[in-house]
């Protein structure tokens, strides 16, 4: 099983210890490919610094200053609500620096603004203005405006995998719930989308399972292993 995610690798890697896994795991919306047991990361694409640089600046003058993340660390210009519960929540340190263009000085491997749901649209467009093609927008969350390499999605992540493990991508099912995993599901053989998935996704998949609530991955998980019993 391989684990492809937006989350920072320190945040999941605690769930990857528990099940079991230990095959590369796919961080950061694909941005970070790494190994489980040692933290190396195998594949890194972080934005670039010049452009990391000019979207902070961008998105603190509209009042939303981003979460930026180097070095699997997670670096904010001044802690909020969010910033709190997010480090309460995953019992991780989030590291106040004040001014972050000024602070970066190294390439992030990725940048997230947090605001109201209704909000993301507009910073969305601001942002796909000025950076067309130079920056990958995705929202995992509502609340989320994601931003990266624009070379790097879940879907470049598992290509790499793939490889590295010498799987055929055509031999892959991908499960997604999210715009993030649109990528995701079209580089693999077959694509899943659970049925409260994003209607872009939903109308992207190769099928549609029962939703996390009722257990639906699982569900085919357990269906595929008892035609192998």
């Amino acid at each position: 099983m391989i684990v492809a995610t937006g989350r920072m690798f320190r945040s999941v890697r605690p769930f990857l210890a528990e099940a079991g896994i230990d095959e590369p795991v796919v961080c950061y919306q694909g941005a970070a490919v790494v190994d489980p047991a040692s933290g190396t990361f195998l594949l890194h694409e972080p934005l670039s610094l010049e452009a990391a640089r000019e979207v902070i600046a961008l998105l603190t003058k509209l009042g939303h200053p981003p979460n930026c993340y180097v070095n699997d660390q997670l670096y904010v210009d001044r802690h909020t609500e969010y910033s709190r519960r997010y480090a309460e929540f995953q019992h991780l340190p989030v590291e106040e620096v004040g001014d972050l263009v000024a602070w970066l000085v190294e390439a992030p491997t990725k940048l997230v603004a947090v605001a109201d749901p209704q909000e993301i649209p507009a910073l969305r467009a601001a942002v796909a203005e000025r950076f067309a093609g130079r920056m990958y927008l995705t929202t995992s969350l509502p609340h989320l405006l994601e931003m990266g390499n624009p070379a790097a999605s879940k879907g470049s992540g598992i290509a790499f995998v793939a490889e590295r493990l010498g799987v055929s991508l055509d031999r892959i099912v991908a499960f997604g719930d999210g715009e993030n995993d649109l990528e995701l599901i079209d580089e693999v053989g077959f694509g899943i989308a659970v049925e409260d998935a994003n209607p872009l996704l939903l109308a992207r998949a190769d099928w549609v399972c029962r939703s996390a609530e009722v257990e639906g991955v699982a569900a085919v998980i357990d269906a595929y292993l008892d035609l192998l019993a």
